[in-house]
């Protein structure tokens, strides 16, 4: 009778056993191969990116959104003529020096709305160098491999009994399921932030047509700090998956191969959060809202 509970027991075993490497094998495929692209990614201008996109935002940008800026520009300045006129005892003193600064504002703005398109790539393309030049030194070897964190899992799993077989194999099946979401979780943030880009590009003419303006100024500056705070991201980025890559490479795996495969777990989760926040830290390193 023991014998043939014994047979029993190591086919169980057995079954488990192929049940789990089934579901750890490729486990972290989905988020290695993202991670890998968040470099790539990032450091990509939005012309380069998607070149059909650039050019349809670009297209919306000069031939819809710049007039609409033209006219807020004129509406702009003509309110700012007007406090420079009534600041000095309600016109009683007027200053010719008053309309050579209002002229020089006005050109001003008006060259700032002209060429805000080439101001508004060139943060990205600066973003875009300073992301290549780090890849180098911060990113590092960032790819999960079960096979390399726990050494002879097939070994150490056929010494387990069957119910902590039955419990990892479940927790196997648990953990296919949240690494697929978390793999989704870096894709939208790496690409939500690509799309962000183009939406806040597209509508640049707008808000930049206020800058000269004291009252309506703000909307124009906290612009131009969330333009810099979205390119600067970038590197926020770069370092989130460095300090990720740092460490998985020191996960060390006693005998409790579970403990080992949920570190790792742990940690893609510890990168997507702070993925996640990298965008409000870079609003709050300039002060944008």
């Amino acid at each position: 009778m023991n014998f043939i509970w014994d047979k029993i027991t190591d086919w169980l075993r057995e079954l488990l056993v192929s049940g789990i490497i089934s579901n750890l094998s490729g486990l972290f495929d989905n988020i290695n191969s993202q991670v890998g692209d968040v470099a790539t990614t990032v450091g990509t201008t939005p012309q380069a990116w998607n070149a059909s996109i650039f050019n349809m935002i670009h297209s919306l940008s000069e031939n819809v959104v710049v007039p609409v800026a033209g006219i807020i520009l004129t509406i702009v300045m003509c309110l700012e003529l007007i406090n420079l006129l009534i600041e000095r005892n309600n016109m009683h003193e007027i200053d010719t020096f008053v309309f050579f600064k209002w002229i020089i504002k006005t050109f001003c703005a008006v060259l700032l709305v002209t060429n805000i398109w080439n101001i508004v790539m060139g943060v990205f393309d600066v973003a875009q160098q300073l992301v290549n030049e780090s890849a180098g030194v911060i990113i590092g070897t960032a790819a999960l491999d079960v096979d390399t964190i726990v050494n002879d899992m097939e070994a150490r799993l056929m010494t387990m009994d069957i119910g902590p077989l039955f419990g990892l194999w479940i927790q196997s099946s648990l953990m296919g399921i949240i690494t697929w979401a978390l793999s989704i979780c870096i894709m939208l943030v790496v690409y939500g932030r690509m799309i962000e880009i183009y939406l806040v590009t597209s509508v640049a003419p707008l808000p930049i047509a206020t800058v000269m303006n004291r009252e309506w100024g703000q909307m124009g500056q906290n612009y131009l700090r969330s333009l810099f705070a979205l390119g600067f991201q970038a590197i926020l980025i770069m370092v989130c998956v460095g300090i990720y890559a740092a460490l998985i490479q020191n996960i060390t795996v006693s005998s409790d191969v579970t403990a080992a495969l949920w570190t790792c777990i742990g940690y893609t989760v510890l990168l997507c959060f702070t993925l996640f926040k990298s965008s409000s830290v870079a609003k709050s390193v300039f002060n944008a809202r």
